[in-house]
């Protein structure tokens, strides 16, 4: 048996013996839920010029169809993330900005829900799809794109109230 300390207690998804679990959330009141994630995709000159061509690389539209993987990877997050609950989602909302002078394409999902723990690793996932999704169309003509950062920008509802981060929170 692993034994428990201090940095451990407040790790909600450890049993008391440290063994992994899945936290139980049904004695919580479902209550409405918003997380708001973004992320950057750093691209070269000819990445950049690919992605605002129509037809992108010859795959089709990049950002349409990385709105669409966002929107999936929401709504499967808890198959990918083993502690995350499966959640019914009431929104998926993307968001893209390209900052063409520095080649970066940002993208912003919010995810809405009325559960009983919220939507930060839906969110987080979403962007997550979509950086990943631009990478694999983009990839023929930009091998030397760069993914990051990603970071929760925005949580409201539950117990530990709102959180704001506009900016990624380490720089």
């Amino acid at each position: 048996m692993a034994k428990r300390d201090r940095a451990t207690e407040s790790m909600t998804h450890l049993d008391p013996a440290g063994r992994p679990r899945m936290v139980d959330v049904g004695a919580k009141e479902p209550g409405p839920r918003r997380a708001t994630a973004r992320g950057r995709l750093q691209l070269s000159l000819s990445g950049m010029a690919a992605l605002r061509a129509e037809g992108g690389a010859g795959k089709g539209d990049p950002l349409g169809v990385a709105q669409v993987a966002a929107v999936q990877a929401a709504k499967k997050t808890g198959e990918w993330i083993p502690m995350a609950h499966p959640l019914p989602l009431t929104a998926v909302e993307v968001e893209w900005k390209l900052r063409q002078r520095r080649r970066i394409v940002e993208v912003q999902v919010e995810v809405r829900t009325i559960a009983r723990t919220g939507v930060e690793m839906e969110a987080l996932t979403a962007v997550s799809a979509a950086l990943l999704t631009v990478y694999d169309m983009l990839k023929a003509v930009d091998r030397a794109m760069c993914i990051g950062p990603i970071w929760l920008s925005r949580k409201e509802g539950g117990r530990s109230g709102s959180l704001r981060f506009p900016d990624p929170p380490l720089g």
